[in-house]
């Protein structure tokens, strides 16, 4: 397996550009042309990791969180993150990173955590809007329809989920007088003419709408062809969003949940920070992988008894409590996001079969070694 084949895999479920602006995710080093047969899953690329990778000869490091987030001038060996480059680059190794482009889809760190916790029912807590998309609406004469369908289908248009081509026509009647300067390839300068039409529809990507244009412009018979163009509305995507929100099967008290959520979590120093009363019953969890403060208010107006997350500040928590806001349990940064490692293994696993290897790294990567 190359290098190139397992990165267009990984990216196909967590594509790039879905990740944040200010985030660096994607192939860190590595030749893509590169034999990949064992692959190395881990939270974070440091030492500890790179050390397991190169004593277990793996192949490919895959992250979570990025190697750079800040732009550099030199990768040389007298910094950590240096050493890290220098050290898998010299055991042919390489460093991948899916890091917000892997929070929110289906597949996605925070779904593995709400899975992990036996969640039913479960939904993006603040759904992403649906990608934007046009229907473009086109009349053209019957012997012509199918000639533009298929251009603007082949172009793009008419593509629904594992559907392409899909497109809807009802016949009409098209009413047109050419003028003087016109080169109508239908009727005569001056003349009424009514032609016998179909109306073509289909959906498309808004950013596929140049494109599906030109080619209904160069398929199309008439010289002004007619046609629509509509944008559609954005409505929430209930596949892809930041955090999640379920349904525990039985509703247990604040406490229990907590010991429960404890034997989820890899064990930390940090353990689990509880806020709220340990008796109140708890049944609907709010949640979010990474550090979650900035979905507080969301997972109150989304009715949670409990929310889940990591690094939640001292302000925003204690104002959510002030505010009837839900429990709230603070959750490791580390061990949390370490429970979508086991779900990206599986799902290579199924897509490779057993042409490569690939293994959950053993190594605890939270940077809190004890409490006092």
């Amino acid at each position: 397996m190359r290098l190139a084949d397992v990165i267009a895999l990984v990216e196909g479920w967590y594509p790039p550009d879905r990740a944040e602006e200010w985030d660096a995710v994607g192939l860190v080093c590595g030749d893509p042309d590169a034999e990949v047969r064992r692959i190395l899953l881990a939270v974070d690329p440091v030492q500890a990791v790179v050390d397991e990778a190169v004593g277990f000869e793996f192949d490919l490091v895959i992250v979570h969180h990025p190697l750079y987030l800040k732009g550099v001038t030199s990768v040389a060996a007298t910094t950590p993150k240096g050493r890290v480059v220098h050290q898998l680059l010299g055991a042919g190794a390489a460093l991948l990173t899916a890091h917000t482009n892997a929070d929110s889809p289906t597949g996605g760190v925070s779904e593995a955590i709400a899975l992990a916790l036996g969640l039913g029912d479960i939904a993006p807590l603040d759904p992403d809007p649906t990608e934007a998309r046009d229907k473009i609406i086109v009349f053209v004469p019957v012997a012509e329809a199918d000639r533009v369908r298929t251009a603007i289908t082949e172009a793009g248009a008419g593509a629904i989920g594992n559907y392409d081509s899909a497109s809807f026509s009802t016949p009409g009647q098209g009413r047109f007088r050419p003028l003087a300067g016109a080169n109508p390839s239908v009727g005569a300068i001056g003349d009424l003419e009514v032609v016998d039409e179909v109306r073509v529809e289909a959906i498309v990507d808004r950013a596929l709408r140049g494109r599906v244009l030109a080619a209904l412009r160069v398929a199309h018979p008439y010289e002004e062809p007619a046609y629509d163009v509509v944008e559609l509305a954005a409505l929430p995507d209930a596949a892809r969003g930041s955090g999640r929100i379920g349904t525990l099967a039985e509703a247990m008290t604040l406490r229990d949940f907590a010991d429960f959520a404890a034997t989820v979590f890899p064990p930390t120093a940090h353990g689990l920070r509880v806020a709220g009363d340990p008796d109140q019953l708890v049944r609907r969890v709010a949640l979010c992988g990474g550090s979650g403060d900035f979905l507080l208010d969301r997972a109150r107006s989304a009715g949670a008894d409990v929310y889940v997350t990591s690094d939640l500040r001292h302000h925003p928590a204690s104002e959510s409590v002030e505010n009837h806001g839900p429990a709230l349990v603070d959750v490791a940064h580390w061990a949390a996001e370490s429970l979508w490692l086991p779900v990206l293994r599986d799902r290579l696993v199924a897509a490779l079969g057993d042409t490569v290897t690939v293994h959950v790294s053993t190594t605890p990567t939270d940077p809190w070694t004890f409490r006092v």
